[in-house]
């Protein structure tokens, strides 16, 4: 494994684990749709440092890397959405708050 790929990947965990972190103890929903979005870039860097130091390069990472870019932008304009309505209802981003479904 070459020293760029480790240090691609070495990238990749932290920022993963710094969204996990956010995922997993902050309550506000916007941190935690931001969170959502490091994670992805994550795997994303993980996608494209494959496509390029794996065992056979080719472009097929940095395409799918592309798709879920195009998703995870998707994905936070329907989260964005949400939230605003819930906020105007609610009046709270706190996701303790949004236990409507457990009853």
């Amino acid at each position: 494994m070459s020293t760029m790929l480790a240090s691609y990947l070495t990238l990749a965990a932290i920022l993963f684990c710094i969204g996990l972190f956010g995922v997993l103890t902050k309550r506000n929903a916007v941190i935690v749709l931001l969170s959502i979005e490091l994670m992805l870039n994550a795997a994303n860097l993980n996608l494209i440092a494959f496509s390029k130091y794996g065992v056979v390069p080719s472009l097929k990472g940095q395409i799918f890397s592309l798709f879920t870019i195009a998703i995870a932008a998707a994905e936070a304009a329907i989260g964005i959405a949400i939230l605003i309505a819930l906020y105007r209802n609610r009046g709270t981003a706190n996701v303790d708050e949004f236990d409507d479904l457990k009853r």
